[in-house]
């Protein structure tokens, strides 16, 4: 039998260059700006489904609350539920990896569940108009997306049991998932209730109180 020749191929062309991972790595300003334009109309959109809730807003007030066309918004969505999807999908997503990431540098489960909390609450801060969408309209999403948002969100709060045990050896998880879910009713609530009225509290003041009170219902 004959022996298969080596192969003559220059090494740059089996092998990548550096230059070529690098280029390959790195978004193109296609891409860069398609995923801008994706984030906009999120945001825009978390604000009209808040402000009037899933049924009363309309593909064209997407667009046009995302400075785009009614129709343009289907070059990234499917249609106004997966708009909805996308939203709690990326919450939920997001909260769970950052909670996993606030866990791991925290070598003491006492730092950890500070450091969950004062995440926690840095994205109630700043999500208000998301914390009621998913409140209000969780029900208007697909089976599929509602699974899948249900999943991430319950893997959340396994994070902070685990965390919990630590702390309370004695408890069980049921209890501690008790503890848990409170705290979020807590921390989710008070950000968005703090800007209806006339006199805003600053973000500092309701940090501090939100922290504070968190972690003495956790800790007790």
């Amino acid at each position: 039998m004959a022996s298969t020749p080596p192969s003559t191929a220059p090494a740059s062309a089996a092998v990548p260059t550096e230059r070529a991972r690098a280029s390959a790595a790195v978004p193109t300003e296609r891409a860069r700006a398609k995923a801008d334009r994706r984030g906009t109309l999120l945001t825009a959109a978390a604000a009209l489904f808040a402000k009037r809730g899933f049924a009363g807003v309309s593909i064209d007030d997407l667009g046009a609350a995302a400075g785009v066309s009614g129709p343009a918004v289907y070059r990234h969505f499917a249609g106004k539920q997966a708009v909805l999807a996308a939203i709690l999908v990326d919450a939920s997503t997001g909260l769970l990896d950052g909670g996993r990431a606030v866990v791991s540098a925290s070598p003491e489960a006492s730092d950890a569940l500070a450091a969950l909390v004062h995440f926690h609450v840095d994205f109630a801060l700043g999500n208000a108009d998301v914390i009621l969408v998913q409140d209000r309209d969780i029900a208007s999403l697909a089976a599929s997306d509602s699974h899948s948002v249900r999943s991430l969100q319950r893997r959340y709060v396994e994070l902070w049991v685990g965390v919990l045990a630590l702390l309370h050896p004695s408890r069980t998880d049921a209890e501690l998932r008790v503890r848990a879910h409170a705290a979020f009713g807590l921390m989710n609530s008070t950000p968005h209730s703090a800007r209806t009225g006339t006199r805003q509290p600053a973000d500092a003041v309701v940090r501090g109180a939100l922290e504070q009170m968190a972690l003495a219902s956790l800790e007790a």
